[in-house]
């Protein structure tokens, strides 16, 4: 088995993740909806940067198997635009009868959750054009509710996963609280319930297959996730926990312990989501940050234009306040300021005499007639191993009216990349 690693391959602008948690890979990958969603009006990058930052100032990024039967198989659509405030999402049925709920990807948590009835101050309408749905167990013939003395919920109570009160009986719910960044919430307790899904057998054949999964069942919610603009039924965390549909599966022998993501960039958007690694002749692999709760890549230099930039490597060092880490839930990408200074420079330097430097509410941007492509330089990203990734300048500009500006930003206290179509395997 390789070690510990992630492979890189270039793509458009948006992010992608692809992580292996443990255990043997599959031959077959498992392809995964993910949609993004695309709100009315554009968004300058200011407000991207305020959203990221609350994210990752205030949120803690939550944190020998079975023979594995399959790997899990959804259908893809969905559209991307790297101009507005969007996110992506996901299709996943649960309960019996089986209803489909919108749940958005996110690599930096680990829980499935849904939005439970009835509920406080959950949205009932989105205007992503979808319809939302409320979960209710007891509507379901195979739900159940996880009690305090499971098992299951002990473990997540020592991790902070899970909620229960010494004056609670052995009976009471396990229940749950998330708190982010921006003051945005959801609350609610654990039920057990059915998840169908197509699996991919080793011959390639496809099958409808099912598995009771512990999930979170939110009966109250604050802050932006009140907002109907962005609604969704839930989020769907892809991170490292016990209680994570990837560990889930893998431990019921429905699937591998692994997923590869990748967000398309392009006007149609779109991506993949697969449940089981990427076998594609381009992929280049770097090993992974052992003994971290977010998934650690190690980044050793920047180039541009094939000329490596003066950086202290000591910036790139993974450590409890800082480290390069993929993220599918951060709009934008963010260098501290000791390397993102080198960058701004060498960039600006080696743009074409039409091009004229301006900055905009702090923020270094460029105004242009011509091609951004032939207008500007190639930036390439060298990670531990060997691993080089190549960004075009259409994957670090944002085009803004007759103006381009650097969407590699000045982070809060570390080095956070999206990559774009990344495998990473534990």
């Amino acid at each position: 088995m390789r070690p510990p690693e992630a492979a890189l391959a270039a793509a458009l602008v948006a992010v992608a993740v692809a992580a292996l948690l443990g255990g043997a890979a599959a031959a077959f990958p498992a392809a995964l909806t993910l949609e993004r969603a695309l709100p009315h009006r554009g968004v300058p990058a200011e407000h991207l940067r305020e959203r990221d930052r609350a994210r990752h100032k205030g949120r803690g990024l939550l944190g020998g198997g079975p023979a594995v039967a399959g790997v899990v198989d959804f259908p893809v659509e969905g559209s991307a635009n790297p101009y507005m405030v969007g996110l992506y999402f996901t299709r996943v049925k649960l309960g019996n009868p089986a209803k489909e709920y919108f749940v958005q990807i996110d690599t930096g948590s680990d829980i499935l959750w849904v939005a439970c009835s009835p509920c406080t101050g959950c949205p009932t309408s989105s205007g992503l054009n979808i319809q939302l749905e409320f979960f209710n167990p007891d509507s379901s013939s195979t739900s159940s509710r996880i009690p305090c003395s499971d098992d299951r919920c002990t473990a997540a109570l020592q991790t902070g996963e899970a909620l229960c009160q010494p004056s609670d009986s052995p009976s009471s719910p396990c229940g749950y609280t998330f708190t982010y960044g921006d003051g945005s919430g959801t609350s609610g307790y654990y039920v057990s319930d059915t998840m169908y899904f197509d699996t991919v057998m080793g011959n390639e054949q496809t099958a409808n297959s099912s598995a009771s999964v512990v999930f979170g069942c939110s009966n109250s919610q604050s802050g932006d996730l009140m907002k109907t603009d962005r609604a969704v039924d839930g989020i769907f965390g892809f991170g490292q926990h016990e209680l994570s549909v990837i560990s889930q599966l893998y431990s019921l022998g429905v699937s591998p312990k692994t997923f590869s993501h990748c967000l398309k960039g392009s006007d149609n958007g779109g991506g993949i989501l697969v449940l089981g690694e990427i076998v594609e002749p381009g992929l280049v692999f770097t090993p992974l940050v052992p003994s971290q709760p977010h998934y650690n890549l190690i980044l050793e230099s920047i180039a541009v234009s094939g000329q490596k930039l003066p950086i202290d490597t000591s910036l790139f060092a993974t450590s409890n306040t800082q480290g390069t880490i993929v993220d599918s839930g951060t709009t934008l990408v963010y260098l501290v300021d000791g390397a993102y200074d080198p960058f701004i420079s060498a960039i600006a330097a080696a743009v074409s005499p039409s091009v004229r430097s301006v900055v905009s509410k702090g923020t270094q941007c460029f105004i242009t007639s011509g091609s951004v492509d032939s207008s500007f330089p190639t930036a390439t990203l060298y990670f531990k191993g060997g691993a080089a990734m190549t960004v075009k300048p259409e994957n670090y500009l944002l085009q803004q009216g007759t103006s381009v500006c650097q969407v590699l930003n000045k982070p809060f206290d570390a080095i956070i990349a999206k990559f774009l179509c990344n495998c990473v395997s534990r």
